[in-house]
C-alpha cells in the first residue's frame, strides 16, 4: 500500500508541472558509460534533459549538463522522445529531470554499471507480460526492489501491439521505478506478439532496426546477445552472430536472449528447429554459457547441455556438465500460464507459476535464481549499495535440485 500511495503522489507533480510520462531507460551500448532516457511527450515543446552526478532535485538550472532529444518518433499514438547519453563515468549515480515549455518532471536517477571485469553484476531476465496486469505489475514492482543493472526482456510485451495496449504497458512499467526515483535500463528483444520490428525499434530505441544486437557490460565481463526469432535465423542474422562472437572472443561470459525456445517445455508449442540448427552448436563451440528463452509461458531450467544426435540424446541434446550451455525460461511475466508437460532427460527443474530469473555474475561464476513474483508487495528492497543481498520475503523457487543454478568457468 505504501508503494501505491507513493505512485499516487508522484502523479500530482506530473500533472501539475510537466506533461511528460511513460518514462523508460534503454541501452544501445555499454551501460557503464551510456544510457538512453526515453519518455512520452504528452504536450509542451522543446524538452531538454538536465542531468549530473549531484542531486539537485527539480532545480534544473543547477545541473551541469543538458541534452536535447536525439530522436523523436510518433508511434503507438505517443510522441516518443529519446536522449542518448554517452561519456558517462562508470559505477556512478546520475540524477536528471526533463524540462519543457510547461514545466519540470519529477527528479529521477540511475546508476551506471561498473566497468572493471572483476566487478559483480545483477540482471533480471524474463518476458511474456502481455495479458494479466496483476502479475505484470508484481514483476515490475520487484524490479524496483531488486535493483538490477539491467532487465533482459524477451518479447511479447503486449497481446497485439495496439496503441492502447502499449500505453498500458508503459504505465505499468512505471512500477519498476524505485521509491527514491531510481530507474533501471531494459535490453529488449522481439516476440511473436510484436507484429513487426518497428515496435521494438521505435519504442525502445534499440541499436538495430532488425532487433538483433549485442551489449557489452563490465569491460570484458559479459557480452549480452539479443537475437530475433521472428525473422530469418539463417543467413544475415547468424552470420552477424558468428562474426560478433569472434570479435568478442575475450569476453569472460557470453549470454543470449531471444523469444522462441529451441526445445519448449510445453507440448503444444512447436519445436525451434531453426534456432537449433543455426545456434545450438554455435553456442556450445563459442562458450555461450547461459541462454534465456521465453514464449511458452512455463518454467524451466536445464542442466548444461551440448547438441548431439547420438543414441543417448534427447531431442538433440545431451547433458555436459563441463562445457555445456544452460537454458532457462520460458516467459511468465504475466501471460497466461501453461503446464510444463514436456520435460527432457536434461531438464534440471520445471514448473508453472509467474516468475523471472535473477542473475548474479562475476568473473568466476554465474548464479541464476528463479523468483516467484506473486507476493511482490510483501518483499523488502535491497539497498542501493548492495543489490546482491536476498531481501526479506523474497520467494525464491527451491525445487528438488536446489534454488541456485551455478555456472562456473
Amino acid at each position: 500500500m505504501r508503494y501505491f500511495v507513493f505512485i499516487f503522489l508522484l502523479a500530482i507533480p506530473f500533472s501539475s508541472f510537466s506533461k511528460t510520462g511513460k518514462y523508460r531507460l534503454t541501452l544501445r551500448d555499454n551501460p557503464a558509460t551510456s544510457v538512453v532516457i526515453g519518455w512520452e511527450q504528452v504536450s509542451g515543446e522543446n524538452p531538454v534533459v538536465y542531468y549530473g552526478s549531484e542531486d539537485n532535485g527539480t532545480e534544473w538550472k543547477k545541473y551541469k549538463r543538458n541534452a536535447k532529444p536525439d530522436r523523436l518518433v510518433q508511434y503507438a499514438e505517443m510522441e516518443n522522445c529519446f536522449v542518448r547519453l554517452n561519456g558517462l563515468s562508470p559505477n556512478t549515480a546520475y540524477y536528471f529531470v526533463i524540462k519543457d515549455s510547461e514545466g519540470v518532471c519529477q527528479r529521477f536517477w540511475f546508476k551506471t554499471a561498473p566497468m572493471e571485469s572483476n566487478s559483480r553484476m545483477s540482471f533480471i531476465a524474463g518476458g511474456d507480460s502481455r495479458n494479466n496486469p496483476i502479475p505484470r505489475r508484481n514483476a515490475n514492482l520487484l524490479v524496483s526492489k531488486l535493483k538490477p543493472h539491467a532487465v533482459l526482456f524477451g518479447g511479447d510485451m503486449t497481446v497485439s501491439g495496439t496503441p492502447e495496449q502499449w500505453q498500458a504497458w508503459f504505465e505499468d512499467w512505471q512500477y519498476t521505478i524505485s521509491e527514491d526515483g531510481r530507474m533501471y535500463p531494459i535490453i529488449a528483444a522481439r516476440g511473436n506478439h510484436e507484429g513487426n520490428n518497428e515496435m521494438i525499434y521505435h519504442l525502445f530505441d534499440v541499436p538495430s532496426e532488425k532487433i538483433y544486437y549485442g551489449v557489452t557490460c563490465g569491460d570484458d565481463l559479459v557480452r549480452v546477445y539479443v537475437l530475433n526469432t521472428e525473422i530469418s535465423i539463417a543467413g544475415e542474422q547468424t552470420n552477424w552472430l558468428i562474426n560478433d562472437l569472434e570479435v568478442h572472443k575475450k569476453s569472460r561470459w557470453k549470454i543470449a536472449q531471444y523469444h522462441k525456445p529451441m526445445r519448449p517445455h510445453v507440448s503444444r508449442k512447436r519445436e525451434g528447429n531453426g534456432q537449433y540448427m543455426e545456434w545450438a552448436k554455435l553456442f556450445y563451440d563459442e562458450k555461450v554459457k547461459l541462454v534465456v528463452e521465453c514464449d511458452a509461458h512455463t518454467v524451466k531450467t536445464t542442466w548444461p547441455v551440448k547438441p548431439s544426435t547420438k543414441g543417448d540424446s534427447d531431442e538433440g541434446f545431451v547433458r555436459d556438465d563441463r562445457k555445456g550451455t544452460v537454458y532457462v525460461g520460458e516467459g511468465c511475466w504475466g501471460a497466461p500460464l501453461r503446464p510444463s508437460d514436456d520435460p527432457k532427460s536434461w531438464t534440471r527443474d520445471h514448473g508453472m507459476f509467474n516468475q523471472f530469473k535473477w542473475i548474479f555474475m562475476d568473473k568466476k561464476q554465474i548464479e541464476v535464481r528463479t523468483i516467484k513474483v506473486d507476493n511482490a508487495e510483501e518483499v523488502s528492497s535491497v539497498s542501493n549499495d548492495n543489490p546482491f543481498a536476498i531481501p526479506e520475503n523474497l520467494d525464491v523457487w527451491n525445487p528438488e535440485n536446489g534454488s541456485v543454478v551455478t555456472i562456473r568457468r
